[in-house]
Order: C-alpha cells, then sequence, then structure tokens
C-alpha cells in the first residue's frame, strides 16, 4: 500500500510537469509539437471511444453520438498524451527518490 501512495505522489508530480510544459509550449508556440504528442494519445483514445458503449460516453460528456465528435476525440487524445507523459516522469521520479 505504501508503494501504491508513493507512486501515486510520482504520478501527480508527473501531471503537474506534463501541464507546466504544455503550456510552455502553448507559451512559445511550438503547436506542432503538441500536435505531435496528441498523436501519441490518438491509439488509445480512439480505443476508448470505440470499446466503451455509447451510453457511457453520452453521459460523460453529454453529447449525442460522442465517438465520432471531434472536440470530444481532440479533448480525449489530449488527455491520454499527457497521462503518458506523466507516467514517465512518474516512474522516473519514483526510480529516483524510492530506489532501494
Amino acid at each position: 500500500m505504501r508503494v501504491l501512495m508513493q507512486f501515486s505522489a510520482c504520478f501527480a508530480l508527473g501531471l503537474c510537469i506534463a501541464g507546466v510544459l504544455l503550456i510552455g509550449m502553448m507559451f512559445v508556440g511550438r503547436f506542432d509539437w503538441i500536435e505531435a504528442l496528441m498523436l501519441s494519445g490518438w491509439p488509445v483514445a480512439t480505443l476508448g471511444l470505440q470499446l466503451l458503449p455509447a451510453a457511457f460516453w453520452n453521459g460523460l460528456t453529454g453529447v449525442t453520438d460522442a465517438a465520432a465528435n471531434s472536440t470530444v476525440q481532440s479533448f480525449l487524445q489530449l488527455c491520454v498524451a499527457m497521462a503518458q507523459i506523466a507516467l514517465l516522469f512518474a516512474m522516473g521520479l519514483f526510480r529516483l527518490w524510492y530506489r532501494r
């Protein structure tokens, strides 16, 4: 249980770092990097939209046919990409701080 809490703390810090990186990329105008980042989240986002039932997405987003809505797809891609970056940071931080 302790390891799970430690990794969760590292993941939360990784999410903060990923958010700061995203804001930094927007600030300096590197939208091509943000687009490449979103492409990394495309497979998992598409899979989630296809596999989870439509009633789930309709209830979650309030949009009918959310799987075909480009705004929902884009937001989900960004969320997945940010989670991937945060997971990479979390693994590195966990290894750095809690290596035995």
